[in-house]
């Protein structure tokens, strides 16, 4: 079974050219504890695996939900210069980033205190915790709008925390060039006589 490592230091997968990844046993394990019911929700998985699933948020994982330009950014940076990543994936236009049960809560929060509002370019993220679904894709490798980029493959993955996705959401904000190691921008070529903000600090 073929799955994408999450160590620090590689470029993020491309949504849009990458290959989907497919679950393994224990990473459909982690999956289905999510559920109310592991054991027939991974019954279902065996006889299904083609099918995509709606699961809970908040006990096993959290999930920010971005656009696709702006996540692969975020990815990037959390594997290149942070922590690394948990499982993610691709999901109709946008990029899941699962992350540690409570992040749904904190990070808004945190992104409020850096200002992060309407006004910039990059979009705040919808944050998915306790009392939110959502759907994941199939545990197979099959084409289609919905894949995994990073895998689960095991029952205990590590998921980021709602700082170290503060951290990446603000330097993915930061930056207005194009990089080596993402290869994309998110934000149209800057205007040399445009005046420039530090949009860490508060007005």
């Amino acid at each position: 079974m073929t799955t994408l490592t999450t160590a620090p230091g590689c470029p993020a997968p491309d949504a849009r050219t990458t290959p989907a990844t497919r679950v393994t046993p224990q990473g459909a394990a982690w999956l289905a504890s999510a559920s109310a019911h592991p054991r027939s929700t991974l019954a279902l998985w065996q006889a299904r695996p083609a099918a995509p699933a709606v699961l809970p948020c908040g006990t096993a994982f959290d999930v920010v939900n971005v656009p696709l330009v702006l996540g692969r950014r975020v990815l990037g940076l959390l594997r290149a210069e942070g922590p690394g990543s948990g499982p993610v994936a691709a999901h109709r236009g946008r990029l899941l980033l699962f992350a540690a049960p409570g992040t749904a809560h904190r990070l808004p929060a945190l992104l409020a205190w850096e200002e992060w509002g309407g006004s910039r370019t990059a979009p705040a993220p919808l944050c998915h915790g306790r009392g939110d679904a959502v759907s994941v894709p199939p545990l197979a490798a099959v084409p289609g709008p919905s894949r995994w980029l990073v895998a689960p493959d095991t029952r205990t993955p590590w998921l980021p925390g709602p700082e170290a996705l503060l951290w990446a959401f603000v330097r993915a904000a930061r930056h207005t060039g194009p990089t080596t190691d993402l290869g994309i921008s998110i934000f149209p070529s800057a205007d040399p006589d445009a005046n420039v903000y530090d949009v860490s600090k508060r007005r």
